[in-house]
């Protein structure tokens, strides 16, 4: 499907609804904000402040909702008084956005809209996002996901629209490993980090992680870092506010582009083709196969931890351990468009 058709169902599914769009100002929820403004009925834009986000992010976010021309609220909390937040846990990522969107049902019920929509795309139910579990259980809206869009279609969509979004909207919860607890000094040592490593070279995008003591810097230009007098001035500064040893990840960071499922040569029949992903994370396979029930034949082995499916002669194979091998298609375009159809209605393990 191209990405013409694929803003039009976008356009279809939010159309003359009333609608809260979690708001961040990232690529996602910026394309959503935009499209309710366009389609849907008195549409608003909600930022809740955890507490652990850039300044600059809820600045970026309140611009950026001004210029689309929807009305914006920013709803203020504090994460870090939360015990099982800041205990950091595996799941932290779902703890946050379940308290984030416990906050904004209240308000769909105070104020009668139909539901609340989220910026998850297609590309997000390649990664391991623990909060994906919290969309499922509240009944969010995915319009991107329903939609088939890609994170890469969605910035294609944006500059294609020319509207401008903050490229850097995750909190500083996420630079902290998890099983480090999340605390203020680790959370503001980490802001002045950043903070000086942005206005020192002039970068937008820049992560510390703290690893217990260890920066890690991480840039999207490492040229704008490779000068001895800065090196040896954030060396300086980092330690002065409890940094122990700084170190700098060479990989440029933001950079990355991965294919959502790439050619497997056939062993035995070299006439056919395959196509597979690995996944990060565990499937429900019992769960998964409810899901899969409306989209063709489906058969489950829970014993095997394997989901096999029949679509339009394709055979998709699903394991429990995360892996999707699509064998019976006829490119990689082909593959792809199962895959989108398919992620959409995997179920993770709990």
């Amino acid at each position: 499907m191209e990405l013409d058709q694929k803003l039009g169902s976008l356009r279809d599914i939010l159309s003359h609804k009333k609608v809260i769009v979690a708001f961040s100002g990232g690529a996602d929820s910026t394309l959503l904000a935009l499209i309710a403004k366009e389609v849907a009925d008195n549409p608003i834009a909600v930022t809740v402040d955890n507490g652990v986000m850039p300044s600059e992010c809820l600045e970026e976010a309140a611009k950026i909702a001004q210029e689309i021309g929807i009305e914006h609220r920013i709803i203020k909390e504090n994460f870090i008084q939360n015990q099982s937040f800041c205990s950091n846990p595996p799941n932290r990522c779902y703890i946050c956005k379940n308290m984030i969107y416990n906050r904004l049902e209240e308000l769909l019920k105070d104020h009668k809209f139909d539901f609340i929509v989220d910026g998850t795309n297609i590309s997000d139910l390649m990664e391991d996002r623990p909060g994906v579990q919290v969309n499922i259980e509240k009944n969010i809206k995915t319009p991107l996901i329903q939609a088939g869009l890609t994170s890469e279609e969605v910035r294609e969509a944006l500059n294609y629209l020319e509207l401008e979004y903050n490229p850097s909207t995750t909190c500083f919860a996420t630079r902290i490993p998890t099983g480090i607890e999340i605390t203020p000094k680790r959370i503001n040592r980490i802001a002045y980090a950043e903070k000086l490593i942005c206005n020192v070279t002039g970068l937008k995008m820049v992560r510390v992680r703290d690893h217990d003591g260890q920066a890690r810097i991480e840039v999207e230009n490492l040229n704008k870092l490779l000068d001895k007098g800065i090196i040896e001035h954030l060396d300086s500064e980092f330690k002065s506010v409890g940094f122990k040893r700084v170190m700098l990840d060479i990989g440029e960071y933001g950079n990355s582009k991965k294919d959502l499922i790439v050619y497997k040569p056939c062993k035995d029949e070299k006439n056919k083709i395959m196509f597979e992903t690995e996944l990060p994370y565990q499937i429900s396979i019992p769960d998964t196969c409810q899901e899969l029930a409306e989209l063709g034949d489906v058969k489950c082995s829970k014993e095997m931890g394997i989901a096999m499916i029949e679509i339009g002669g394709s055979n998709i194979t699903i394991f429990g351990k995360g892996k999707i091998v699509a064998r019976r298609v006829k490119d990689q375009k082909d593959a792809q468009e199962l895959l989108v159809n398919i992620l959409p209605r995997l179920r993770r393990v709990k």
